[in-house]
């Protein structure tokens, strides 16, 4: 499941024992391309998979400005235009030795600087995080490598044909 911790596993936010509030990005250049951040479980590199820029709520922030850090700290973008809230999932997953139990919120957004620089990772991060590549929605239709969320490239499809939803989809919950 996505390396989305932004804190060493033992510091995660955790209300109590309930979803942890996250926030990610939907990261677009001009040429429709989608950010993908490239994870694998610490020990072992084998066990991978592809997933969106995001993270944890930290302190009061909202998740608009969780979402903008997240995505400055794991790919060093910084000039981009927040869209939307596209899609809204919870997902339960192993990663680090710990269960996590997530409420994501998906953010539209668009950027015209597409060089990456993840300079702002946790250690957890710069031991899960193996890269970053821009897809288009036709390679990823065609990729065989695992993507969070699991139905992405049909999401990414319907977005550049329709638009952003006019409230939030829901998506399935995703239990690994």
């Amino acid at each position: 499941m996505p390396a989305d911790a932004t804190r060493p596993a033992g510091q995660a936010h955790d209300t109590g024992g309930g979803l942890r509030k996250v926030a990610r990005v939907v990261l677009l250049d001009p040429d429709d391309r989608i950010l993908l951040l490239h994870g694998h479980e610490p020990d072992d590199p084998a066990d991978d998979w592809w997933f969106t820029p995001g993270g944890g709520l930290e302190g009061a922030e909202t998740r608009e400005e969780a979402a903008l850090r997240e995505l400055a700290e794991e790919t060093g973008i910084t000039d981009v235009r927040l869209g939307p809230v596209l899609w809204r999932r919870r997902c339960s997953f192993p990663f680090a030795g710990r269960r996590w139990d997530q409420d994501e919120w998906y953010y539209l957004a668009r950027t015209t600087q597409t060089a990456t620089a993840a300079t702002g990772l946790t250690e957890l991060e710069r031991r899960s995080v193996a890269g970053a590549r821009w897809w288009t929605c036709q390679e990823l239709t065609r990729a065989h490598e695992t993507v969070y969320p699991t139905r992405l490239a049909e999401l990414l499809r319907t977005l550049l044909v329709e638009g952003p939803p006019a409230t939030p989809v829901t998506l399935d919950t995703e239990i690994v």
